[in-house]
């Protein structure tokens, strides 16, 4: 009894993704409120607007109507939490295989890379700072996606296949400047998507880890 306490600990910190996702939501619902207004399709809005406005608005110095932005720091707090999650969610990509190997090790650098390269993403290189990380977080993906099929975790992979299908959307939509009034929310859309997937994910990896340290 006192031993399976004793591992407690070790098992829970596998799920550090998960908490820093639920955080990450909080802040960003925080900055939210805090921002000043304005958007592409309205320039003197008051407010954040969930259907015009996009994540990278919460990042400026100014909000889209020229008003100092105050939710910069909770918004710039938030992406840490974030990319700092997820560069630890790839790390944790060999408790999805229960091995270790030079490809996985592999994801876990391109996956920490991306997520460092995409904290410039409120910058002027927003579309550089989104095809490098996106290119880096490629290898990760795939990875990721062999460890579900190896663990027969079917519906988590067609699950994070039709993540990866609203991503190409949302590039479609970017360049094309097809529908783009309605990029916004597809945005948001994909981006909830995609975070209750990496928490469903990070659940199989603390199942994984609970298997081993119980075997």
């Amino acid at each position: 009894m006192s031993s399976q306490k004793d591992r407690q600990p070790k098992r829970l910190w596998t799920l550090t993704p998960t908490l820093g996702i639920c955080l990450f939501v909080v802040l960003y619902v925080l900055a939210a409120c805090q921002y000043p207004g304005g958007s592409n399709a309205n320039r003197t809005a008051v407010g954040f607007s969930w259907q015009h406005n996009y994540w990278c608005d919460l990042l400026g110095d100014v909000g889209k109507n020229g008003v100092i932005n105050p939710a910069r720091p909770i918004a710039l707090a938030a992406m840490l939490v974030l990319c700092g999650s997820l560069a630890f969610f790839w790390w944790l990509l060999p408790y999805l295989y229960g091995q270790n190997s030079r490809f996985i090790r592999l994801s876990q650098w391109t996956g920490t890379l991306s997520m460092g390269v995409i904290l410039f993403i409120g910058t002027t290189y927003h579309d550089v700072v989104m095809n490098v990380a996106g290119g880096l977080g490629v290898v990760s993906l795939l990875a990721t996606f062999v460890g579900l099929y190896r663990n027969r975790l079917f519906y988590l992979a067609a699950f994070g296949l039709l993540c990866i299908l609203l991503v190409g959307a949302n590039n479609y939509v970017y360049y094309s400047l097809q529908y783009i009034n309605y990029l916004p929310v597809i945005q948001k859309i994909t981006f909830a998507l995609f975070l209750m997937w990496i928490t469903l994910v990070n659940q199989a990896m603390y199942r994984n880890r609970l298997a081993h340290l119980n075997g």
